[in-house]
């Protein structure tokens, strides 16, 4: 229990940290995203009931879930019809001990096919479109994570865990950035509820950018009056997220899973149901329903906020608007495929996109004897 302690105490120092340091709002939001189709149609409350190896990247301290077999998860997602690409891969590998999970996450968010229309315009003033190329933005994170189960006290299961993570972001052959931070995540099981709590970005992570604009680029920018973009240092701030997830065994073939999380940054007021500054408060909900382990129905909603009723013409009229999401999936032996149908943005703006992915419990073939 003194780690536990230990947790939330760091967890606190570094809160304080963050409400007084200077951060980039919004820095690194790829990664706040989701993994995994299960976590995305449950409205990506997740820190306290997952099981699988999208724990790398929701909650590191519940891979200790992962027992004997290496476990592989893959995603894929496409948003405004196929422009943004985003893919997830996970591989956990437990150890002898079954205490104790390595785990190995990619993600990449990338849009391709860019245009780059700085040389459109020549200096006499006339438009030459074969001037026009293309070029790609992508961000990748790798996260490493290791987890560990404690010592059961009663009927409690106590796991932490970390990520360290490397990012690499990219626009083009224009700018990229190199960033370095980690995460913290602790899980208490008890008989028919998980408390979960992660810290992400406990050390301030940070992105170092690099430009490459050549002098014709300059030049441009400085007749166009745009800022020309120097070498700089983003720093984002610490996020906090706090959930408890409950099970209820219907009969002995249906079980209810019911999830509520507390997303709260420090980065400045964002538009969220608790909005101050530094913090903000984001409620995420999910439920799950199961049928013999190998059916499920999801469905969940987060990411509320406040927005002008489109309906009002005085342009005063406030109402709340959410991101549901809804999906489905299936288990059969060693494979699980899930989907969700999840709104980029929110009910008011039907950005909705589908998303697949694949568990895989990788067991080892039995050799044949000669």
């Amino acid at each position: 229990m003194k780690k536990i302690y230990l947790l939330f105490t760091l967890s606190g120092l570094l809160l304080c940290f963050a409400a007084s340091a200077q951060f980039a709002q919004y820095s690194n939001e790829f990664l706040n995203i989701g993994a995994g189709a299960r976590g995305m149609s449950m409205g990506n409350a997740q820190v306290a009931s997952v099981t699988d190896g999208t724990a790398g990247y929701w909650n590191p301290s519940a891979l200790t879930h992962i027992k004997d077999l290496p476990q592989l998860n893959l995603m894929h997602a496409e948003y405004f019809a196929g422009i943004g690409k985003y893919d997830f891969v996970n591989l956990s590998l437990p150890m002898k001990d079954n205490k104790r999970v390595l785990g190995l996450t990619l993600l990449r968010f990338a849009v391709d096919n860019i245009p780059n229309t700085v040389f459109l315009v020549q200096p006499d003033g006339s438009i030459n479109f074969s001037n026009i190329t293309t070029f790609s933005s992508a961000d990748y994170a790798l996260l490493i994570s290791l987890a560990q189960q404690l010592k059961q006290i009663g009927d409690n299961k106590i796991s932490l865990g970390i990520n360290a993570k490397i990012i690499h972001r990219t626009a083009g052959p224009f700018a990229s950035a190199w960033g370095f931070g980690f995460d913290g995540g602790a899980l208490v099981e008890g008989r028919h509820g998980t408390l979960g709590l992660v810290a992400k970005d406990i050390t301030t992570t940070f992105n170092a950018w690099s430009f490459n604009i050549n002098d014709a680029m300059r030049e441009v920018f400085y007749v166009t009056q745009n800022d020309i973009p120097s070498n700089s240092i983003e720093l984002t701030a610490p996020q906090l997220i706090l959930g408890y997830a409950y099970r209820l065994k219907v009969n002995r073939k249906i079980n209810l899973l019911a999830e509520a999380d507390l997303d709260m940054t420090f980065d400045g007021k964002r538009n969220e149901v608790i909005s101050t500054n530094p913090i903000s408060i984001d409620p995420r909900m999910g439920l799950e329903l199961s049928y013999s382990n190998a059916f499920f129905v999801r469905a969940g909603m987060n990411n509320f906020q406040r927005v002008l009723d489109d309906r009002d013409t005085t342009n005063h009229q406030r109402i709340w608007i959410y991101q549901p999401s809804i999906g489905a999936g299936f288990k059969v032996g060693d494979v699980q495929i899930d989907y969700a149908f999840t709104n980029l943005a929110n009910q008011a703006n039907p950005l909705y996109t589908h998303v697949f992915s694949l568990r895989v419990d990788l067991r080892k073939k039995a050799m044949k004897k000669p």
